[in-house]
């Protein structure tokens, strides 16, 4: 059952919990809209499970790209389960209630494996450009040491910018609400709610979106540039075709991912004449679009990987 904002005296308080508001505007199509979420979340953990299995079982596909969607895979699993399950008990049972610790976790869980989503793109690209404008040279820089040694940084990486936000929100005093503007804890949503300075707060998280969506991002288009100056320079349009090819499904991920990223975050700050539940619903999407789509994409435009589900399937 829902339960009302915590009731105080006094004009703030410390919440035991927060109320999520779902999506406000559209409560009549509640229905509609969780059978869509809980689609893509059933299809994102099948699909990514699956693509993970055909990886692991393939000694074809022990190779760095495919080490790479090795550990996308997982990541992709991991962020929609962050966000989904809680997302569906409001949208089925109107249950808005979190724990406060529950929602600081969740918080580190999104931010987090965002951020390891992020970074996992850029290595992806980084291979093609290496694949593709050095391939003399790809076996002796594109190890598995390397590979390995970048998931960590990333995991790093992601624990250092995360931590800080939870470490602040976790020490303020006080709080004005305990009602979220949102339908999962994110950082500056929950900031919001603080009677307390939170412009550290509003710093560390731009500096975050910098981090983790501007630079990845640049260096994802530094990185496609240069190949597509060396695709294009390529003398027989076959060859120029197969190799384009090879590029295609990355960066139908990296698009969908950082296109819903920008977009939201934009939308979120500059797109004030836009209703509250398209914001919230982009901010949904962005977190649970790409995970459903990742290993479709890799699975339909990648050729040792249709081979490999071909042979798992004539031999069932």
């Amino acid at each position: 059952m829902t339960r009302k904002a915590e009731d105080t005296s006094n004009t703030t308080f410390y919440p035991s919990f927060f109320i999520l508001i779902g999506i406000p505007g559209i409560e009549k199509n509640y229905k509609l809209i969780s059978v869509a979420f809980c689609s893509s979340y059933i299809l994102s953990l099948l699909g990514n499970v699956f693509l993970l299995a055909i990886i692991s079982a393939s000694s074809a596909l022990h190779k760095p790209m495919f080490i790479f969607l090795s550990l996308l895979a997982p990541n992709d699993a991991l962020l929609s389960t962050s966000i989904t399950p809680k997302l569906l008990s409001i949208l089925w049972f109107n249950d808005n209630q979190i724990g406060f610790d529950s929602c600081l976790l969740q918080m580190f869980f999104i931010h987090s494996f965002t951020s390891i989503e992020s970074g996992l793109l850029l290595g992806m690209a980084f291979d093609r450009y290496i694949a593709i404008c050095q391939p003399l040279r790809y076996d002796s820089i594109m190890t598995n040491s390397i590979i390995i040694k970048l998931a960590v940084v990333l995991m790093i990486r992601a624990m250092v910018l995360v931590g800080p936000c939870i470490i602040l929100i976790s020490t303020f005093p006080a709080f004005k609400t305990n009602v979220v503007a949102h339908s999962y804890c994110e950082h500056i949503a929950i900031a919001k709610l603080a009677a307390a300075d939170i412009r550290v707060n509003s710093a560390l998280g731009l500096a975050v979106a910098f981090t983790i969506l501007g630079v990845d991002l640049l260096f994802i288009l530094v990185s496609y540039l240069a190949i597509f100056h060396a695709v294009f320079s390529l003398p027989s349009k076959d060859a120029r075709l197969k190799t384009f090819n090879t590029c295609i499904p990355h960066m139908c991920v990296f698009l969908s991912f950082h296109g819903l990223a920008l977009f939201t975050f934009l939308s979120h700050r500059y797109g004030k004449g836009i209703p509250p539940y398209i914001h919230i619903i982009l901010a949904d999407m962005y977190l649970l679009l790409p995970p459903m789509l990742n290993p479709f994409m890799y699975g339909v435009k990648t050729r040792l990987i249709r081979e490999q589900v071909r042979k798992v399937f004539c031999k069932a």
